[in-house]
């Protein structure tokens, strides 16, 4: 079964590859500091979705440290260039011209060639999207904004305290991409209310919006410690997924997808150091063995 892969996409557009570092904005998020809610989304550590990010230092500092770390682990023949991905909480949560200077950092490094901005629909505003706009523009280096949906079922955003609806998702979409910025949206598998037939729904909706979405990122639930969500696991153990119903979801969720959508995710870490389950996420090796074979004999 054929479908888009992450990596295919980037050797077909930039002719070599690219690797993603994990910086942050120093933003916080309104869905924890009261603003739309506190405690975060019930899935979510302490380090909002960016537990592997750099120290927050100047952004220049942030990308060679983070670079050093990936050279570090790569041959020395170079040929490779670098996405700058803003992680952490919701990076589009402060005011434009700050933000916007922080980004420009960013891409006016050569060695960027992407600049990816993690972050809720809520909190794009459209001064923040036409400084988007002509940041890339100027740069012409495409800006990516990764929005955190989870989910298209309302209940599961009222049992996962997201903190908006999905009609906030909509017009965040088209006022994105009114202007020219790719959006890759991250959904979670594996929430033990939402059947299979809920999984698939989610998908199928993104993949007939218009103008086609650009990217998708498929995320096993981690049921972390030290979250809302982690608590309630350990109270009372719900299901969570077995490799074989994953990768049996990965699949159907695959053959939905617009050849076209970059499909950036189809799994996902979850830190070991505070991963409650499934813990067989933890083998990297293993899931992505299991995942690759079950898509070739799909």
């Amino acid at each position: 079964m054929y479908y888009l892969s992450l990596s295919e996409y980037l050797k077909r557009t930039y002719g070599k590859k690219l690797y993603k570092i994990s910086l942050q904005t120093g933003c916080s998020c309104p869905n924890r500091d009261g603003t739309v809610s506190k405690g975060g989304c019930t899935f979510c550590s302490e380090g909002g979705s960016g537990d592997f990010a750099a120290p927050l230092l100047p952004i220049c500092e942030q990308i060679d440290i983070g670079i050093k770390k990936v050279e570090a682990k790569l041959p020395k023949t170079g040929g490779h260039g670098f996405i700058a991905y803003f992680q952490s909480y919701t990076n589009t949560y402060g005011e434009t011209p700050v933000l916007r200077e922080i980004f420009e950092e960013a891409l006016k490094d050569d060695r960027v060639e992407i600049l990816s901005i993690g972050t809720r629909p809520d909190s794009i505003k459209d001064d923040m999207i036409e400084a988007l706009n002509e940041l890339q523009e100027r740069y012409n280096k495409k800006i990516w904004i990764e929005l955190g949906l989870q989910s298209v079922h309302d209940h599961t955003a009222q049992k996962i305290n997201r903190g908006y609806p999905l009609s906030v998702f909509e017009d965040c979409y088209k006022r994105l991409k009114s202007k020219g910025l790719s959006v890759i949206v991250h959904v979670i598998i594996g929430f033990p209310w939402e059947s299979e037939e809920d999984i698939l729904e989610t998908v199928s909706y993104l993949s007939q919006l218009t103008p086609t979405l650009d990217g998708i990122k498929l995320q096993l639930l981690h049921v972390l410690r030290g979250t809302a969500m982690g608590n309630d696991y350990l109270a009372s153990p719900f299901h969570v997924l077995t490799l074989e119903e994953y990768c049996s979801i990965i699949v159907k969720c695959l053959k939905l997808l617009p050849r076209e959508t970059v499909v950036h995710r189809i799994t996902g870490d979850g830190p070991k150091r505070i991963l409650i389950a499934p813990l067989w996420s933890g083998d990297k090796k293993l899931v992505l063995n299991a995942l690759n074979k079950a898509i070739r004999e799909a």
